[in-house]
């Protein structure tokens, strides 16, 4: 495994170090923090405070696209309140069939009997 072999490396860079225990002690907790960053840059992993910060975008981000779901659905829901019939419903009388639209209701009127 890529993890156990760069633990391994780790470890045998620290032993490294710590064989050379001549070296001053601030020297020597240098070496081993730069073999120990070099390593954790290595796995790619997030300080507390990225991660942190990560988090508080991703739960404000999660609230705001809930926020925007309820607004979409009673977006919809009024969309659909105001939405008409396919056709209303007009009942006619006679023998004459409805007009099929509005310009053509003079033209379906039954003629005038003013001659009689």
């Amino acid at each position: 495994m890529v993890n156990n072999d760069r633990i391994s490396r780790l470890a045998q860079r620290l032993g490294e170090r710590l064989q050379d225990a001549s070296h001053a002690p601030e020297e020597l907790q240098r070496g081993v923090q730069q073999v120990m960053r070099g390593a954790f840059d290595r796995l790619e992993l997030v300080s507390r405070e990225d991660f942190d910060i990560l988090m508080d975008v991703l739960q404000r981000t999660r609230a705001r696209v809930e926020a925007l779901e309820k607004q979409v659905a009673a977006l919809e829901a009024t969309l659909e309140a105001r939405q008409p019939t396919e056709r209303p419903v007009v009942e006619h009388r006679g023998d004459t069939p409805p007009a099929e639209d509005a310009g053509a209701g003079e033209a379906s009127k039954p003629p005038s009997r003013d001659d009689d």
